[in-house]
Order: C-alpha cells, then structure tokens, then sequence
C-alpha cells in the first residue's frame, strides 16, 4: 500500500511530462480517400483505417475542404486530403500504472475505502507509538521533539504559503 501511494502520488504530481493513465502513440501513413465529401461514409474509412488496426469509426467529419478528421474507439486520425497523409494517434492504458492510478484515486469505492481507511489507520498508530518507543536522550523529549518539530514545519509552511 504504502508503495502504491508513493508511485501513483509522484506519478499524480508529476502529470504533466507523463501521463500517469496513458500513452500516445503516434504514425503518419498513407492513406486513399477521395477529396469529395459524399464519397466518405464510415464503412469506407473502416476499410482504409482497418489496415492500420483500427476496427470501429465512431465519426467523421471535415474542418476545412483539405482535411478530415476521424474518430476512433481509442483515437483520432487527422487526414490531409491533398498529401493524402494521416496522422494516427491513439491512447493505450499503461499497463500496471492505469491499474494502480484507479486505486489511488479510489476508483473501485466500497471495500477498497475500507481497506484504505483501516491501513490508514494502522499508519496512524506506528506514528504514535513510534513517537514513545526510544527513551533517553533520542527520546521525544530531547532530539525526537526536534525531529518531530523538523518533520512538522513544511507542512505547516506549505499550509499559510499556499493557502
């Protein structure tokens, strides 16, 4: 638990250079589609784009007179009608990461809650006892009072700066 919170926490702060659920892959290929709009239907660009993996074209449609732009299950296609050139891209689920990310952010609801509130619990009480179990001069009187003030001041900070 404590690793799959640390993973998908870093991965989760660090979204933007990566994309904790997927990644994007991209290709140019060459297709044939005919530049008259009434000739594209989505039984014609299934058999162009099935060459290339794609197995459902869920809409199509045109933003300018030399581009198409076609929509798959798990991408888009962005035809230039006069290079009769595409850009494919489609989003694929990062295996394990997507799975650990949907934990995180409690995506199952019901006994994943519970589980998560009771190890939360558990980590709350080795914090505690942790806190009384050296005695001495390491104890929470001395250097573990210091230690605990160390560990408590970013936060503290972190709280009046940014909110």
């Amino acid at each position: 638990m404590v690793f799959l919170y640390s993973v998908t926490g870093i991965l989760l702060n660090h979204g933007h250079p990566l994309n904790p659920y997927y990644y994007i892959d991209v290709k140019t290929v060459k297709v044939d589609i005919p530049k008259d709009s009434s000739l594209v239907n989505g039984q014609m660009l299934l058999g162009v784009f099935s060459a290339f993996g794609e197995t459902e074209i869920r809409s199509h449609y045109y933003p300018d007179s030399s581009t198409l732009k076609v929509f798959f299950r798990n991408g888009t296609a962005t035809v230039n009608l006069n290079e009769q050139t595409a850009l494919i891209e489609n989003s694929i689920r990062r295996p394990v990461l997507y799975q650990l990310n949907m934990m995180h952010r409690n995506r199952p609801k019901a006994w994943w809650t519970w589980f998560s509130d009771i190890f939360a619990v558990g980590l709350i009480m080795i914090t505690l006892t942790g806190l009384f179990l050296i005695k001495g001069k390491n104890g929470i009187t001395r250097r573990g009072a210091v230690l605990v003030a160390a560990g408590l001041v970013l936060p503290i900070l972190a709280m009046f700066i940014f909110f």
